[in-house]
């Protein structure tokens, strides 16, 4: 009923920079909290950056001041803007999405299928 995808992960020196996309699309009657966790190997899942409809964002410690995070409502899209890169941000990169489908009563949790982000000189 709604996919979600990713995009623009890859391989960056530290330092660098990154821009995630994530697009959700399907069956939407709203779209309410927007998130981005991340999973490194032999660690748990985390939040990275979150968003709400309101556009109130909330951010992991270790990325404030870094990395930012955005919303088109118009395109269902959230975006994950990632600076001075370090080898610790290292991770599979996940898109979540808190949505209401039509017809439908409640939201449900939605997750993209990951996205890899490599630091590394």
């Amino acid at each position: 009923q709604v996919q979600l995808v990713e995009s623009g992960g890859g391989l960056v020196q530290p330092g660098g920079s990154l821009r995630l996309s994530c697009a959700a699309s399907g069956s939407i009657f709203s779209l309410n909290f927007m998130g981005w966790y991340r999973q490194a190997p032999g660690k748990q899942r985390e939040l990275v950056a979150g968003i709400t409809s309101g556009s109130t964002t909330n951010y992991a410690d270790s990325v404030k001041g870094r990395f930012t995070i955005s919303r088109d409502n118009a395109k269902n899209t959230v975006y994950l803007q990632m600076n001075n890169l370090k080898p610790e941000d290292t991770a599979v990169y996940y898109c979540n999405a808190h949505v209401q489908v039509r017809g439908a009563v409640g939201a449900s949790s939605y997750w993209g299928q990951g996205t890899q982000v490599t630091v590394s000189s």
